[in-house]
């Protein structure tokens, strides 16, 4: 009697303990790096060009991105496989690709990553001056200059993908991207 009495109270007794003495740490659902607090990105030079729609922006020189420089065009492939797999919501998310030195760019990869086409808009950093100070303090406030950052709609990195030899998941980045475009309805929906 006294087992049969044991065998019907464990369940009560372990979800009892389980409930006061184990507690639960969460789980996390983001791939990517959250940037808390947010950071704003300089006012003069870059604000006016990815302010009103999320952003996913990665800052590399030119010289490293030729066709035989693997690790930069893996990751400007990565965001334009990104943005349209975001299927009809794609017109809220942009791809930044920042120039950090003076270089010409291939016709090959002006091809390839056209903005009319491929959705990579391609903007030159200041070679100089104020703004490059401000643009080359603001990449190196995370300590992690090459990671390809996420800027929500209002202009600030929110979010950041570090690069390693393997460089972000698709899938997993993609996952990301599509919640924050599915529970957050800001950014312009204009292509």
């Amino acid at each position: 009697m006294f087992l049969l009495l044991m065998v019907c109270a464990a369940p009560v007794i372990a979800s009892y303990v389980t409930f006061y003495f184990i507690k639960p740490t969460g789980g996390q659902t983001n791939y990517g790096e959250l940037v808390f607090p947010v950071e704003p990105v300089p006012e003069e030079f870059l604000l006016p060009k990815v302010k009103g729609k999320w952003t996913l922006l990665m800052a590399r020189p030119a010289q490293n991105c030729e066709t035989d420089e693997e690790n930069c065009l893996k990751q400007l492939f990565l965001m334009r496989q990104v943005r349209a797999a975001m299927g009809k919501e794609k017109s809220r998310l942009q791809v930044v690709w920042l120039v950090s030195d003076q270089a010409v760019i291939s016709e090959k990869i002006l091809k390839a990553y056209d903005p009319e086409i491929a959705g990579v808009n391609i903007i030159q950093m200041p070679s100089a001056g104020s703004e490059r100070e401000q643009l080359d303090t603001w990449l190196n406030l995370q300590h992690n200059p090459n990671a390809l950052q996420l800027l929500d709609p209002s202009g600030a990195r929110m979010m950041q993908y570090p690069v390693s030899k393997d460089g972000p998941v698709f899938n997993k980045m993609r996952k990301d991207i599509e919640k924050l475009l599915k529970w957050n309805p800001t950014g312009k929906t204009g292509s």
